[in-house]
C-alpha cells in the first residue's frame, strides 16, 4: 500500500452512530475510499479501512489486528469481557481455535441440512399468517414474517419452547436497539442481555440434567480428547446466535425485499424462476450488506498507507464500504442479480473467523424468499413509512409496511 492519501487531505467524516449515515452511508464510503483509505476518527476513537482489498487483508490478519475485545465499536461491548456475549468472535488463536472447533462439533453443515424442512414449515406458516393480513391491507414485512423467522430458527435450533419464542425474540430486539445520538449500549439493551442470558442459563442447567435432541445439548456433550464446553462456553455461543445469527439474517431478508421491489427489472427474473433466489440473496449480500462494520484491536506494528497505527487503537473493517468499491466491482453501485461475485463478498468475513453459521443463513434466505414468491405475484413497499434499524454495526429496517399481491 504506497498511497498515501489519508484525513489529512480529507474534511469527509464516518460516525457510526449518525442516523444520516445509517439511511444512507454509501456517499460516506465513496469518499473515504477516494479521500480517506485509512480514515481516523480522534473523536470517537477509531481508525477505519474503506476499500476492497484492505478490507479482505484486514479480515485474514490476525496477527496485527485483534479480536480478543470483541467486534463492537461500543465501549460497554469492548474489553476482555466481550468474549462472554460474542464467544469465540471476541477471542484470537489458540483460545478463538480450540473453542470453534468444540462448538463445530455440535453445529455441523448436516444438522442445517437436517433442519431445512423444518425451516420451511416455519416460513409457511409465518407466511399463511401475513397474507391472511394482507387481502388489500398494509402488512409490516418485518414483524409479521423477516423479523420473526430467523429468531424462530435458532430457538428451533438450541430447543427453546414454542410458547416462549415471542419473549425471546422481543429479547434480542432489544440488545440491538440504539436512540439517535447515543454512543454506547443503552440501559435497556443491557437489561434485555442480561434477561436473555438468564434465560439461557436455566435452559443450560435443565439439559444437564435430561439431554435431548438440540443443539444446546450437541454442544454440552461436544468433547475433544476430554476437552469439552463450559457452561459459560455454551451461553456465550448461543448469544452470539441470537445477535450474529438473528439480526443479520432479519436484515438480509428486508433488505432483499427493499432492493428487490426498488428493481423491478431484476426481480422479473425471479418471479419466473424460482432457482435464482440464491443469486438475489448473494446480490443482497453484496450490495446492502447487514453486517457493515466491525471492528479489531490493533496489537503490535501495524503501518498502512505511509501511517503508524498505535498498538491498542480501535480499527474498523467496513465490508459495506468494500462491496461497493469500484477497483473490484464493475458499476457497484448497480443493484445486479446475477452478477459474479465469486469470492469477493465479505459479508462473512475472511480467514480464520468466517462466519460459521453463513450456510445457515443462506439456507434460511433462499426458503424464506422462494416460500415467499409462491405465493404472492407482486408487492409495493411503502417508502415514506419504512423505518431504519439503528445500530453502530448493522443495516436494515424495524419496519418495512408493504402490501402484497397474493397469488
Amino acid at each position: 500500500m504506497t498511497d498515501p492519501v489519508t484525513l489529512r487531505t480529507s474534511d469527509v467524516v464516518l460516525d457510526p452512530y449518525d442516523y444520516d449515515f445509517h439511511e444512507d452511508p454509501y456517499p460516506y464510503y465513496k469518499r473515504l475510499r477516494d479521500e480517506a483509505p485509512l480514515y481516523h476518527n480522534e473523536q470517537l476513537g477509531f481508525w477505519a479501512l474503506s476499500r476492497h482489498q484492505d478490507v479482505r487483508e484486514g479480515f485474514r490478519n490476525s496477527t496485527s489486528l485483534s479480536n480478543r475485545d470483541g467486534v463492537s465499536l461500543d465501549p460497554v461491548s469492548r474489553g476482555p469481557h466481550a468474549s462472554k456475549t460474542m464467544s469465540f468472535l471476541a477471542m484470537d488463536d489458540p483460545a478463538h481455535l480450540r473453542l470453534r472447533t468444540l462448538v463445530s462439533k455440535g453445529f455441523t453443515p448436516r444438522r442445517i441440512r437436517e433442519l431445512e424442512p423444518r425451516v420451511t414449515e416455519l416460513a409457511i406458516k409465518h407466511l399463511d399468517a401475513m397474507l391472511e393480513k394482507a387481502g388489500g391491507e398494509t402488512v409490516d414485512y418485518v414483524a409479521d414474517f423477516a423479523g420473526k423467522l430467523p429468531m424462530d430458527v435458532i430457538s428451533e435450533l438450541m430447543g427453546v419452547p414454542e410458547p416462549d419464542r415471542d419473549q425471546i425474540r422481543a429479547m434480542a430486539d432489544g440488545v440491538m436497539h440504539r436512540e439517535d445520538g447515543v454512543t454506547d449500549v443503552p440501559q435497556s439493551a443491557i437489561e434485555a442481555s442480561l434477561n436473555l442470558i438468564i434465560y439461557y442459563q436455566q435452559m443450560v442447567a435443565e439439559r444437564r440434567k435430561k439431554p435431548t435432541e438440540d443443539l444446546t445439548s450437541a454442544l454440552l456433550e461436544a468433547e475433544i480428547d476430554g476437552d469439552r464446553l463450559t457452561d459459560d462456553e455454551v451461553l456465550g455461543f448461543m448469544f452470539l446466535m441470537v445477535i450474529a445469527g438473528n439480526e443479520t439474517t432479519t436484515k438480509l431478508l428486508a433488505n432483499a425485499a427493499f432492493w428487490g421491489y426498488k428493481n423491478p427489472d431484476q426481480l422479473a427474473g425471479v418471479y419466473q424462476d424460482l432457482s435464482k433466489v440464491p443469486l438475489w440473496v448473494e446480490e443482497t449480500l453484496r450490495y446492502d450488506t447487514s453486517s457493515q462494520i466491525l471492528a479489531r484491536t490493533v496489537a503490535g506494528e501495524l503501518t498502512l498507507y505511509d501511517t503508524t497505527v498505535p498498538e491498542g487503537d480501535v480499527l474498523l473493517l467496513l465490508p459495506g464500504s468494500a462491496h461497493r468499491d469500484e477497483r473490484v466491482f464493475d458499476e457497484p453501485d448497480r443493484y445486479l442479480i446475477g452478477r459474479d461475485i465469486g469470492s469477493n463478498l465479505l459479508s462473512f468475513g475472511s480467514g480464520a473467523h468466517f462466519c460459521l453459521g453463513a450456510h445457515l443463513a443462506r439456507m434460511e434466505a433462499r426458503v424464506a424468499l422462494a416460500e415467499l414468491f409462491k405465493r404472492i405475484r407482486g408487492y409495493e413497499v411503502d417508502e415514506a413509512n419504512s423505518v431504519r434499524v439503528h445500530s453502530s454495526n448493522v443495516r436494515g429496517f424495524a419496519h418495512l409496511p408493504m402490501t402484497l399481491e397474493v397469488a
